[in-house]
């Protein structure tokens, strides 16, 4: 999207400049290769924006761009490892590549690496930047547990599932949006609706994730297309074909959600079928839009220009329409 590209040519520079390798390499190799292999980098990007969007040089707001990205990226390594992953954006998961104590040391490092970069403001900005991070760290911990347990549930309902991917995502994207408020100095008022419109994004943007790991391009998603299927994990696809199917239907799913073949691809095409044919499909798109207007609704009440407001609007629709 072109409005995001000044942000993301400024924010590579500054990446290359933290994130280089030294000794000891095995330490700092691994987090330079999760940095550079591609990703969206969307959240930090956000942040940078939201500065700018409320008058301030975007630059001021990179240290915290800078942590939130690293903060993402350590996340995603210990995910991966949780989730026993072997792609992530199209090449080998760090421990994989590596092994496994390395991803669990080089994500550590990557936290303490984000941690550093508040000291870089005055006092009162590291303070609120510091206890913002902080409690987004905690909550999103929180929704990675709820992830890991819903595993062993089959009485998970769609409202837990939806303060799962909030936490788990919603809520970093939230506080990005609001770093780049706090680091602006916007008002109190504006910084949480900043934060509430990222959240709302949020969500709809980890329901699109869930969506495309089923329907989506293995060539432009990144990560292997049926992987949550595979990994039996309990989507809101999943939750709302259980709710709409047919008792035998819903039986069958529910019966494929307790095996693990060595050949997916037929538990895959099956488990698609039903996604489809139950109408869940088209409600995840439903609701892919429903959390989209409850982020357009919030930027009335923010202060920026109107033309501001539509460029948040159309990053909104963008990120519903993306295929990666």
């Amino acid at each position: 999207m072109e409005l995001l590209k000044k942000y993301n040519i400024a924010l590579a520079d500054e990446l290359k400049k933290i994130v280089q390798i030294k000794e000891p390499e095995q330490l700092y190799e691994p987090i330079q290769y999760i940095v550079n292999i591609g990703g969206k980098r969307l959240r930090p990007i956000l942040t940078l924006l939201t500065c700018d969007f409320f008058g301030t040089d975007f630059k001021k707001a990179m240290p915290a761009a800078l942590a939130i990205e690293l903060f993402h990226n350590f996340s995603l390594i210990h995910d991966d490892i949780m989730d026993k992953a072997p792609l992530r954006r199209g090449k080998e998961t760090v421990h994989e590549k590596w092994d496994l104590n390395t991803g669990i040391l080089s994500g550590d490092a990557m936290l303490i690496l984000a941690y550093q970069l508040f000291e870089e403001y005055e006092p009162e900005l590291f303070r609120e930047l510091a206890k913002l991070f902080s409690k987004t760290a905690i909550e999103v911990c929180e929704g990675q547990q709820y992830d890991v347990d819903f595993e062993d549930r089959d009485d998970v309902t769609i409202d837990e599932y939806i303060k799962m991917i909030d936490y788990k995502t919603a809520v970093l994207l939230g506080a990005a949006m609001k770093m780049g408020a706090i680091v602006a100095g916007a008002s109190e008022s504006c910084k949480e609706n900043m934060y509430k419109f990222g959240r709302n994004l949020g969500i709809a943007f980890q329901l699109q994730d869930d969506y495309l790991d089923v329907f989506g391009n293995p060539e432009s998603f990144g990560k292997q297309v049926g992987g949550d299927i595979i990994e039996n994990k309990k989507t809101f696809l999943y939750l709302t074909a259980l709710n709409k199917s047919e008792t035998i239907q819903a039986e069958e799913l529910e019966h494929l959600y307790t095996i693990n073949p060595r050949e997916p691809s037929g538990k895959i095409e099956t488990v698609t079928r039903i996604f489809k044919n139950s109408g869940a499909a088209e409600a995840t798109q439903a609701e892919i839009s429903k959390y989209t207007n409850k982020a357009n609704e919030l930027l009335e009440q923010i202060k920026i220009s109107e033309e501001k407001k539509t460029e948040l609007r159309e990053f909104g629709e963008w990120l519903m329409k993306r295929t990666f």
